[in-house]
């Protein structure tokens, strides 16, 4: 199995909380909102870890319906992070996801399962090791 180094590179200057962030040749960036000290010209972190697997499950779900010719127009992925959950010792994502088409119960049924085999799912549902070097 190969593997695919996938790098990311973030500057912070005197900008209070704006975050540059560079990858793969495009540039996004990260901020807080004014009432917690940012700009707002931004999304927050959080925001932006929802958005990765948002995109990413509506990508596999995507490439999944073309390659087998499914009527799926659009695809909506609602997310929300509950920090606070203190009846489990972690955090909670929840996500809803919308489908627009012509789909038979049993396809919605499979675009769902295929919505988990997303690799920022797989990611987030793993152990992850962060290493300071």
């Amino acid at each position: 199995m190969s593997s695919t180094l996938i790098t990311a590179v973030t500057e912070l200057d005197q900008s209070k909380y704006k975050t540059k962030i560079f990858a793969g040749g495009h540039l996004i960036y990260a901020d807080e909102p004014a009432e917690l000290g940012g700009t707002d010209e931004g999304m927050t972190p959080n925001a932006l870890l929802l958005a990765s697997l948002g995109s990413c499950t509506a990508i596999t779900i995507r490439m999944y319906a073309d390659r087998k010719e499914m009527p799926l127009e659009s695809i909506v992925v609602n997310l929300a992070i509950d920090e606070k959950d203190e009846s489990y010792e972690g955090t909670t994502i929840s996500r809803k996801i919308e489908f627009k088409g012509e789909l038979t119960d049993e396809q919605i049924k499979k675009l769902l399962m295929i919505a988990d085999k997303c690799p920022i799912h797989k990611i987030l549902s793993n152990p992850i090791k962060i290493i300071t070097i």
